[in-house]
């Protein structure tokens, strides 16, 4: 910044040219050198001007075929080699502080590295800013939308369709700092020479380097930056993953023939199956999951790579060429898909009814039990028992809970019918769903 084009060209464009014109130079000496078919070619062996056009090469073959004076000739020969070698030990001497600068060859590549981490971490902030904002919208809609809870499977509570993308959205808030928070760690230069300690380099390069291209400065280094480094970056990549693949996993769970309370977008011209002209895959999900393992599936490679011989070996250089950039790229595409999948996504909101009544009013017994507990004179092992079995008798006899406690007179000796109708209402789910909105922050 701020020099002029004459310096930019001495200081930059030469010194960064420096090894092809050291090439240029060394091979074009010697080639000049060893010139001998062009001027027997082109010249007359008769013309005055002859001698004055014989290459040092030209007069190799003269002494020793022409003349047939080998000893000659093979001084002639030594006298070449002579010259070639002085020439390239000069080229090389003069060359070195340009070629390679006292630097070893992890100053560059580590520093290339980050950099390179820098700018796709800026891609993946946007990509995961991008997916929570749709997590929120997700949120927003469906606050007030009852659908069955599970736990283990089963049906348990009902609860808000709304919590569910209010859990990720915050979940997602959390991977978003731990991965703000480790990119500090990668985003980071390294220009301390062969083992870390500047002897051949000037201590306030590394600082003048990291200042220029905009990143952070290691309080120490060896040959290579600690890779604990990349461990961390890696673990919030990870955890990235797994909530990718969690999400994914819950849409292709509500997908389910027998649940089907929510579906991936499916085109008119789209086919599930060559076989099943019925099926309708959530393959964007199942494909999200699939990939989010290669990426959760590094992160061991990451922690092998930490443990590396005194100031550096490469054990670890031949994997991070294969697994960084794979990572780096499926955090991005797989966000970019997850959000389109988000939303596409078709809501059956009739169908989260349906399952909530499958199960014939069971999913209330909890509030039925707690409700008489707390109101009523009774032990929690009592009442407990009675309410249970109730509820294997509905499930098994395809009886509305409601109808059995309405029937059974210890029952009705503890709570109303009007009270049974507050106590088998979805409404009380949703009273205090304001509160952990607010706690989200979610407006």
């Amino acid at each position: 910044d701020g020099s002029t084009g004459i310096h930019t060209f001495f200081h930059i464009t030469i010194p960064l040219l420096s090894p092809m014109i050291f090439f240029i130079i060394q091979t074009g000496i010697m080639g000049a050198l060893q010139l001998f078919d062009l001027p027997f070619m082109i010249m007359d062996q008769s013309s005055k001007a002859w001698p004055s056009v014989k290459t040092i090469t030209y007069l190799f073959y003269e002494y020793a075929f022409e003349r047939s004076d080998r000893g000659y000739g093979a001084a002639i020969v030594m006298l070449l080699i002579c010259i070639i070698s002085v020439i390239t030990f000069i080229l090389q001497k003069t060359e070195k502080k340009w070629v390679h600068y006292n630097l070893t060859s992890t100053d560059v590549v580590d520093t290339s590295l980050s950099l390179n981490i820098k700018e796709s971490n800026s891609i993946i902030l946007d990509v995961l800013n991008d997916l929570l904002l749709t997590l929120k919208d997700l949120a927003i809609k469906y606050k007030n939308t009852p659908i069955i809870g599970r736990t283990h499977g089963i049906h348990g509570e009902v609860t808000s369709f709304g919590l569910k993308w209010a859990l990720f959205y915050d979940e997602l808030k959390r991977d978003i700092d731990r991965f703000n928070f480790e990119r500090q760690f990668v985003e980071v230069a390294k220009i301390s020479g062969t083992v870390g300690n500047f002897a051949n380099l000037p201590y306030e390069i590394e600082s003048l380097v990291a200042d220029d291209l905009g990143l952070n400065r290691p309080n120490i280094s060896t040959q290579v930056l600690s890779r604990d480094r990349l461990l961390g970056y890696v673990s919030s990549l990870t955890m990235i993953a797994s909530f990718y693949e969690k999400v994914a996993t819950e849409i292709r769970h509500l997908s389910r023939t027998e649940v089907n309370e929510v579906n991936e977008y499916f085109s008119i011209n789209q086919k599930g199956s060559s076989a099943m002209p019925h099926k309708r895959n959530p393959i964007s999900s199942e494909n999200i999951c699939g990939l989010s393992r290669i990426i959760k599936a590094s992160y061991e490679i990451a922690l092998d790579n930490n443990i590396l011989w005194h100031e550096r070996d490469i054990s670890h250089s031949s994997n991070e060429r294969i697994y960084l950039p794979d990572d780096i790229s499926l955090i991005i595409y797989i966000g970019r898909r997850l959000n389109r999948v988000l939303k596409n996504l078709v809501v059956n909101e009739e169908n989260m009814i349906k399952n909530i009544d499958s199960t014939y009013g069971v999913i209330f017994s909890g509030k039925v039990m707690n409700y008489i507990i707390e109101h009523k004179d009774i032990s929690r092992e009592e009442i407990y028992d009675l309410v249970q079995k109730l509820a294997f008798e509905a499930l098994e006899k395809h009886i509305n809970l409601r109808e059995l406690l309405e029937n059974n007179e210890k029952i009705m000796n503890l709570v109303t019918k009007e009270e049974l109708n507050e106590l088998f209402s979805y409404e009380y789910v949703f009273k205090n769903i304001d509160k952990i909105y607010d706690a989200c922050g979610i407006e």
